[in-house]
């Protein structure tokens, strides 16, 4: 891991998204699938990988994250992710962030394979990325 002990604490907050390609028929079912509902499922799935992430990616700090949301939009033919981390620590949340937005979509996926097997996960990306100093 890389040395942050001599860094400051700052309020660090970071945003990132994803999208799920899907039909428009499958967008209608996304709360009624038989596995569940499924954006209800994806948005938890999101919030418990971001606190996961150091287990989940090598020589990732564990953070004590403050808050972690996961947004859900469902438009017409695709499910839109918006995951947000934040932190007051020595290094940034992005990580966090994308790997929220990435699992919320691998579960919208998961939940409606069975009647969509066109579905594609598509533009993860980081969006945002603040760092504040701590007063």
């Amino acid at each position: 891991m890389v040395d942050v002990g001599a860094k400051p604490h700052s309020r660090r907050r970071a945003v990132a998204e994803a999208a799920v390609e899907m039909s428009p028929e499958t967008t209608r079912l996304l709360r009624s699938l038989p596995k569940g509902d499924a954006l209800a499922t994806a948005q938890v799935a999101g919030i418990m990988a971001a606190k996961r992430t150091a287990d989940l990616i090598p020589l990732c700090h564990p953070l004590p994250l403050s808050v972690v949301e996961v947004d859900l939009e469902v438009g017409d033919a695709e499910v839109r992710i918006r995951a947000s981390a934040e932190t007051t620590a020595q290094t940034g949340v992005e990580m966090e962030a994308l790997v929220a937005a990435s699992v919320a979509a691998l579960t919208v996926y998961d939940m409606a394979k069975a009647v969509d097997k066109g579905m594609v996960v598509s533009g993860v990306r980081l969006v945002e990325k603040t760092k504040d100093p701590v007063s």
